[in-house]
């Protein structure tokens, strides 16, 4: 299986898409500039806007979305596969998708996956989010080949159902994206020892570029742009909030001599769970 270079792209994407893709593109440039084959930006590249009425204006189709476009152009231009983390993409029926798109190095459109799981939660200090207001939920786990490589398909919430990332493990992934805006409350807690702990239960490289900083719409963002080894160990960090890229390089072998020495993913088992004594609660190993 071929190496390649990873880059995690790390941005502060504000309220006007045309900023944000001009941002983006200089840090694409950079991380192909650092020799990166596979790019990753990071959840709500295209914009961070928390009203509803500017969300509504600024979310249109794919097809005449900036952050698509401009991604499609360098993806071809710069000769690497470009995963756009997600950017909002206004749908046929006229909801709103949180999308991830996947493009090669000819510009051609990979894959797509919609954000499954929805941030709808309320933290301590009156923090409060409910994205279910905003964003349809996909339904459907996505993964896709990059040269000897097959990637798995997140977005932020989704790293706190390990579920999902077994299953694209099962179906072939050796490498898991979590593009992400992590709140800095729920990032502090949580964020390293997430992707740590996806990449050592699936034995799969964690690739997760991250939104970090004070953003226009008030939200503030954790940073830490992480790229994990499936033995568990960070290969590459952004130790800060501030836009930016870190790279590694992937060598998807890695995920066969992880998994070969614990090899979980051929051990699970069917089981039970025991509700006292009283009943027995079928259930399966995810």
């Amino acid at each position: 299986m071929g190496v390649f270079r990873a880059a995690a792209v790390q941005m502060r994407s504000g309220m006007e898409p045309e900023r944000n893709a001009r941002d983006m593109e200089a840090l694409v440039r950079e991380a192909a500039g650092l020799g990166a084959t596979y790019v990753q930006t990071p959840e709500m590249t295209g914009a961070m806007v928390r009203e509803k009425e500017a969300r509504e204006k600024l979310f249109v189709p794919e097809d005449r979305d900036i952050i698509v476009a401009t991604a499609r152009r360098l993806a071809e231009e710069l000769g690497l596969f470009l995963h756009i983390g997600s950017t909002a993409i206004l749908r046929e029926d006229g909801k709103v998708a949180n999308r991830a798109l996947l493009f090669s190095p000819t510009g051609e459109t990979l894959a797509t996956y919609d954000k499954i799981h929805m941030f709808d939660v309320d933290l301590d200090h009156g923090e409060s989010w409910r994205e279910s207001a905003a964003y349809e939920p996909g339904t459907r786990a996505v993964t896709a080949r990059i040269n000897d490589a097959t990637l798995g398909f997140a977005i932020c919430y989704d790293l706190r159902f390990p579920q999902l990332f077994r299953a694209e493990a099962l179906a072939g992934a050796q490498v898991l994206t979590v593009p992400a805006a992590f709140t800095r409350q729920t990032g502090e807690a949580h964020w390293h020892v997430l992707l740590r702990a996806r990449a050592i239960e699936n034995g799969a490289f964690v690739v997760a570029a991250a939104q970090g900083g004070q953003h226009e719409d008030g939200r503030e963002t954790f940073g830490h742009s992480l790229i994990v080894d499936p033995w568990g160990r960070v290969l590459a960090e952004a130790d800060h909030d501030r836009p930016g890229v870190v790279v590694a390089e992937i060598d998807p072998a890695q995920s066969a001599a992880a998994r070969g020495k614990i090899p979980n993913l051929k051990n699970a088992r069917e089981f039970t769970v025991a509700d006292g004594a009283s009943r027995t609660v079928e259930r399966a190993e995810a």
